[in-house]
C-alpha cells in the first residue's frame, strides 16, 4: 500500500478540517445553527474578523456551510451546515470525545 497526500483519504479530510479555526467553526455552527457572523466573532475566542471571513469562505467553497444573506438594513448573514457538512457531525463529535479523553490523560500525567 502506498500513502501519499494525493491518495490518502485522511489527508483529504484534514484539508477541509485542518488549521486552527475550521473545526472550531464547524462545531460552533453545528451547535448554534443558524449562526450569525457577529455571534461567531464573539463566541470563537481569538479569531480576527479577517480570519473568520477567510475561513467561512473556504468552508463555503468546500460545500460544508451555506451562507444566507438577508436583504435587510443592517444586512444579516446566517451560516448553516449544508447537508454534506452535516455528514461531518459524527466526525466532529468523535473528535470532541477523543479530545476530552486526551485532555484527561494529559492532566493525569502532569
Amino acid at each position: 500500500m502506498i500513502f501519499d497526500e494525493n491518495s490518502c483519504p485522511v489527508t483529504a479530510t484534514m484539508k477541509v478540517l485542518g488549521g486552527k479555526w475550521k473545526a472550531i467553526l464547524i462545531n460552533a455552527i453545528y451547535h448554534t445553527s443558524p449562526a450569525r457572523f457577529g455571534e461567531l466573532r464573539r463566541s470563537v475566542k481569538g479569531i480576527t474578523q479577517s480570519m473568520l471571513t477567510s475561513q467561512l469562505r473556504e468552508l463555503e467553497d468546500d460545500g460544508i456551510i451555506n451562507r444566507k444573506i438577508y436583504a435587510e438594513i443592517p444586512p444579516r448573514v446566517e451560516y448553516t451546515l449544508t447537508e454534506f457538512g452535516l455528514t461531518l457531525s459524527p466526525i466532529i463529535l468523535s473528535m470532541a470525545d477523543w479530545g476530552k479523553q486526551y485532555k484527561l490523560k494529559k492532566k493525569k500525567q502532569d
